[in-house]
């Protein structure tokens, strides 16, 4: 029996161009500065992409297939932990659309494929909002939100 599916839909506005947003996304040298982490692949349709930790152990945490992309405005991928590769209901799939709005970017992230209440989609739901906060704040000033910093007790 299949778990019941659902999926998690973020969305944001940056002052940028979409060409930025998109290569902030897939230029791992980019993608460390705010998220911590470097997205790497050749970037071309069936092409494997990995999540890896921007440190000296240089751990590869997720992996997936590059869907489809239509640079700068659509991304597509398949997303899983990489101890769970190639198991189908593990895997997840995230689209990043691009578009312009009102001089500025409107990004739509959605995350779909999850199985309902798992592991998966409780880590992304609290993940997307700060990874993406913090590309907002980078693309717009300059400077990233640490990421892996806890909130403290009032």
């Amino acid at each position: 029996m299949t778990a019941a599916q659902t999926e998690f839909v973020y969305v944001t506005y940056i002052r940028a161009t979409p060409e930025k947003v998109f290569d902030a996304i897939v230029n791992p040298a980019v993608a460390r500065l705010y998220w911590g982490h470097e997205n790497v692949s050749d970037w071309t349709p069936g092409a494997r992409w990995e999540h890896v930790r921007a440190n000296d152990a240089r751990a590869v945490e997720l992996v997936g297939e590059v869907l489809e992309i239509d640079a700068p405005k659509r991304l597509v991928m398949s997303w899983a932990n990489a101890s769970q590769e190639g198991d189908a209901e593990k895997t997840s799939r995230v689209a990043f659309d691009i578009e312009p709005y009102d001089g500025m970017v409107r990004l739509t992230v959605t995350h779909d494929r999850l199985e309902a209440g798992g592991g998966m989609f409780n880590g992304i739901s609290k993940g997307w909002p700060i990874v993406l906060s913090s590309m907002k704040s980078y693309l717009e000033s300059g400077e990233a939100i640490d990421i892996f910093a806890k909130p403290t007790a009032a």
